[in-house]
């Protein structure tokens, strides 16, 4: 029995790719400087201290996958070539920008040949007829923010005056989103779903790639908490993904965390949520007790992303890292003989650099399967290698891009 595991480590980059200056992200590894800043104890807390200990992802690969992705191995993450035990290599990505759909449809084989819309960098960064539509059809008293902001710090900011004017907090990234948080309990969530398809709908003229419901609870500024019922409202894409493929053959697309609203629901059979990495680590684990052959189960982490990468907190980067990776004997010990194992990124969100964006960056490419010989993959030229990879693995029809990389 053939089955599929992607683990999405979402933004752990590997290091600059070649076309980084296009971004401002020449130096930019996310890895490297997580694993340099615990080697000189600057990421030490209560909960870790000392070097990045990632023993299971090193044995996989990553350390090698760093090296050719930067010529240098990560301090701590050394290993003698005959200790590995999985295929590992990087890839750069194709499509243009680093948003979480372009990496995600890359990886499942479909690359972004088309530029995002993006908000300026202005305040206010929604234009007056975007807003004026929205209010109107949504039936508003208004809105709040409309500026670039962090969604942890506009909560504080803005929770208070949400809850007693009744309007939802607006905002924007350097990603092409539409962000719209609301109080769970005093706005609602589903009065929340609701407006969030209004703003996806006067959007899309502008190629803006999400509208994200950012639900909250709590009743003051230092208590406001984004709860798990994030929706995001994504463009579809524009042809068949790997996805499509696998359920045109007979088998299903598990989804798990946000998988589903970031290929807005096209290809997927069943979707499961979870509070945060280890919830979805569980919840990896209880789906592979009954999936069938021919299956793929496709999990999203995002709290490397959004609660330390975008939160430039390098402690809780490596200390979200180290909790990730002893969970990893457990997904290892239940692997059946024919189980092929992906963990990968979808793009880069190095804490140590400067702002709260993603960083143009090379990711890993880690596969494993009990039948496959470790080797190195080399440098991949495009994400889709990992879905064409997986395509011929499942014997099911090939994708129009990406190369095998076995």
């Amino acid at each position: 029995m053939k089955r599929v595991i992607i683990l999405v480590m979402d933004s752990f980059g590997l290091g600059a790719t070649a076309d980084a200056d296009l971004y401002g992200d020449v130096g930019a590894n996310t890895l490297g400087h997580i694993a340099e800043a615990c080697a000189k104890s600057k990421a030490d807390s209560s909960k870790r201290q000392g070097e990045l200990q990632l023993p299971n992802l090193v044995r996989l690969g990553l350390g090698k996958a760093a090296e050719i992705s930067t010529g240098e191995i990560p301090i701590g993450l050394e290993c003698s070539k005959s200790s590995i035990i999985g295929a590992y290599g990087c890839a750069a990505e194709v499509s243009k920008g680093k948003d979480t759909p372009s990496g995600h449809w890359e990886m499942a084989g479909l690359p972004v040949t088309f530029d995002w819309g993006y908000f300026p960098q202005t305040e206010p960064c929604f234009s007056k007829e975007l807003i004026d539509a929205f209010v109107q059809e949504a039936k508003l008293p208004g809105i709040l923010g409309n500026k670039h902001a962090s969604g942890t710090d506009i909560l504080v900011e803005l929770g208070d005056e949400h809850i007693r004017s009744g309007k939802p907090i607006c905002y924007t990234s350097t990603d092409s989103v539409f962000q719209i948080a609301a109080h769970e309990k005093h706005f609602g969530l589903e009065r929340l779903y609701e407006i969030c398809e209004i703003a996806k709908r006067l959007t899309l003229p502008l190629e803006i790639g999400r509208v994200i419901a950012r639900p909250f609870l709590g009743d003051k500024p230092d208590n406001y908490k984004r709860t798990a019922n994030r929706h995001d409202y994504t463009t579809p894409p524009y042809d068949k993904t790997l996805l499509n493929h696998i359920i045109e053959s007979g088998s299903d697309v598990i989804s798990i965390g946000k998988i589903a609203d970031i290929f807005a629901e096209q290809g997927i059979s069943k979707k499961i949520k979870g509070n945060d990495n280890m919830a979805l680590f569980d919840a990896t684990l209880e789906v592979m007790k009954t999936t069938k052959e021919g299956d793929l189960i496709f999990a999203n982490f995002v709290e490397f992303d959004s609660h330390y990468g975008h939160r430039r907190d390098l402690t809780g980067y490596a200390t979200a890292l180290e909790d990730f990776d002893k969970r990893l004997p457990e997904l290892l010990d239940i692997l059946q003989e024919n189980d092929l194992l992906l963990i990968t990124a979808d793009h880069g969100c190095d804490p140590s650099w400067f702002g709260t964006d993603h960083t143009r960056e090379h990711v890993p490419v880690l596969f494993y399967s009990k039948t496959l010989s470790p080797k190195s993959l080399g440098q991949r030229q495009s994400f889709a290698d990992m879905g064409q990879t997986i395509a011929e693995y499942l014997n099911i029809k090939p994708l129009k891009h990406g190369k095998s990389c076995f």
